[in-house]
Order: structure tokens, then C-alpha cells, then sequence
């Protein structure tokens, strides 16, 4: 259940959070539900070589998701086909809890990009419920190749 009193901050991903946001990817149970991963999320060099050039790129809004003063996920905005699309990534740690979804409605406040789309994998149910809870709506489905998988 969803608390006011979750203390969930974010701020600006800085280069020092990228080895503890990659540690995160690097759990193989979040990446299948994510299903949305790199070649080889064991690369940690290509992990920080990516995020680095992502957080000077001007189209692409990242955040990291702090929870009591600890590192806990991220959230971002980015552009693909020149579609504003969201994604975000908590550590397995703090799922169920109510992070995400309160982490997604501050990103959007603070995020003005419109209309903005997430793409969620058919089988994550937790992940689902965040966007429905911050008014995602079903607006199609896709069936295409996921690295995790």
C-alpha cells in the first residue's frame, strides 16, 4: 500500500550512482521481468559507457530514486522513434512497497513531456499495476525479441 509517509526522493543520476544502478540490472530475476535489457547485462564497462553519454544527452531526463537516503532504482525519460518514453528499474529489494508508483508520480510532475508512453512486459503484473496507478493506459500490444528472455 502507498504511504505519504514514503520518504522517496529523486535527483539527477550522477556518474557515482552508475555502479550501484548497474548492480541492480545485473539481478537476472529483474531483468527477465524487465525483459528489456542489453546483449550482455554482465558488461559493466558497457553499462557506464551508455548511462555516461545518457546523462549529458539534452533529450533524455534520468533520475535516481532514493528511499530513506539510499540509492533504490531510477526512473528517466528518453526519446525512441520520436516517441517520450519512460522506464524505470528498482532494486528487487524494496519491489511491493510502493516505490515505484510513487517515484513515477513525482517523475511526472517534474517531467512535462506529452503524451508519454511505457512499454511493460505482459507477464509483470507489479509493473502494470504502477502504470495503471499513475493513469497508463493500454494502447496496444507488441510481440518482439527481449534479450532477458
Amino acid at each position: 500500500m502507498l504511504s505519504n509517509k514514503l520518504n522517496i526522493e529523486l535527483r539527477p543520476t550522477e556518474i557515482s550512482d552508475l555502479d550501484t544502478l548497474f548492480e541492480f540490472q545485473a539481478d537476472k530475476e529483474s531483468g527477465y521481468l524487465a525483459a528489456f535489457m542489453p546483449k550482455d547485462p554482465t558488461d559493466r564497462l558497457a553499462y557506464v559507457n551508455k548511462y555516461s553519454k545518457l546523462l549529458i544527452d539534452p533529450t533524455v531526463n534520468n533520475q535516481t530514486i532514493t528511499f530513506n537516503n539510499r540509492v533504490v532504482g531510477s526512473i528517466g525519460k528518453f526519446v525512441m522513434e520520436g516517441n517520450a518514453e519512460i522506464t524505470y528499474w528498482i532494486d528487487r529489494k524494496y519491489w511491493g512497497q510502493g516505490i515505484a508508483t510513487k517515484a513515477l508520480q513525482e517523475f511526472l510532475t517534474i517531467e512535462t513531456s506529452r503524451p508519454i508512453f511505457a512499454r511493460v512486459a505482459f507477464d509483470n503484473p507489479g509493473s502494470q499495476k504502477v502504470l495503471d496507478k499513475c493513469g497508463f493506459k493500454i494502447v496496444g500490444t507488441d510481440k518482439g525479441f527481449a534479450n532477458a528472455r
